[in-house]
């Protein structure tokens, strides 16, 4: 199977950060050493371009990225110090998704070794999440021709409110969130369907 990896996917955070930032590289080795995936497998994702980002994110909002002038509030939101680092990371995994969900057209199947980030808005970040890279990743493949309509299946623990809101409305893409109710976020957004446990 083919998966999306980037060496870069991997950002330092400060020691006390509760976000497991090595859980990239370790889900890696852990695929290479029960075998499942080989060196051959693997697609290294270049950064996504802002023209793809642009389909979902705001112009202002991926300024304010780039640029490194997110206010503290923003920040805070998003829960992770912004750096070059980061907003590259964040790009690499939006490309990741990207990559997968092509090969994934031609393979059948395929994954993304980071992304998920389901938190993201159109015009701001929030729960360690920069960029709604699944968001991304439809709407190039809708605007190349490749998907008319795609479901969205999210499974963690926390409901995918960002992707939720990117699409509320849009008949072309179905959400699907299972989630803790009592879980972050405290406000939920309306995906098509919700089931809150």
């Amino acid at each position: 199977m083919r998966c999306a990896y980037h060496p870069d996917y991997f950002v330092a955070l400060p020691a006390t950060h509760p976000f497991p930032m090595a859980k990239y590289p370790l889900l890696l080795e852990a695929l290479r050493r029960e075998g499942l995936v080989q060196q051959g497998d693997l697609i290294e994702p270049g950064e996504a371009c802002l023209a793809d980002l642009r389909l979902v994110h705001d112009d202002d909002y991926l300024d304010r990225l780039a640029a490194g002038t997110l206010d503290a509030a923003a920040v805070r939101r998003i829960g992770v110090p912004w750096s070059p680092a980061l907003w590259r990371r964040s790009r690499l995994a939006v490309q990741g998704t990207l990559e997968a969900a092509r090969a994934a057209l031609e393979d059948g199947v395929a994954a993304n070794l980071a992304g998920g980030t389901h938190h993201a808005f159109p015009a701001h970040g929030e729960g360690f999440c920069l960029l709604n890279d699944v968001a991304v990743a439809i709407r190039v493949l809708q605007r190349d021709g490749r998907a008319r309509r795609a479901l969205v299946i999210d499974l963690d623990v926390h409901q995918g409110n960002g992707t939720a809101a990117i699409f509320e409305g849009d008949p072309g893409v179905f959400t699907f969130s299972m989630h803790g109710e009592r879980n972050y976020p405290l406000q939920k957004m309306r995906s098509t369907l919700d089931v809150g446990l």
